[in-house]
């Protein structure tokens, strides 16, 4: 591997980190009924590189949920 490919390899790796830090953390402090399923499934499937974590911000949090306390 080239220095180049590391780097780039390293910032990806990085990255997906804090994107699955995100994910667990958002599921850790959000109530269960502002998540759509079951919070053991979501952290499960958090750890599908970035696919999982992505799919959790975008299908398994409820939207209308923070509009009702406003």
């Amino acid at each position: 591997m080239s220095k180049g490919e590391r780097i780039t390899f390293m910032v990806i790796g990085a990255a997906q980190m804090a994107f699955l830090g995100a994910a667990q953390r958002s599921i850790a402090k959000t109530p269960d009924a502002q998540i759509r399923g079951k919070k053991a499934v979501w952290r499960a499937v958090a750890f599908i590189n970035f696919f999982g974590p992505l799919s959790y911000f975008l299908f398994g949090r409820r939207r209308d949920a923070g509009l009702a306390r406003k």
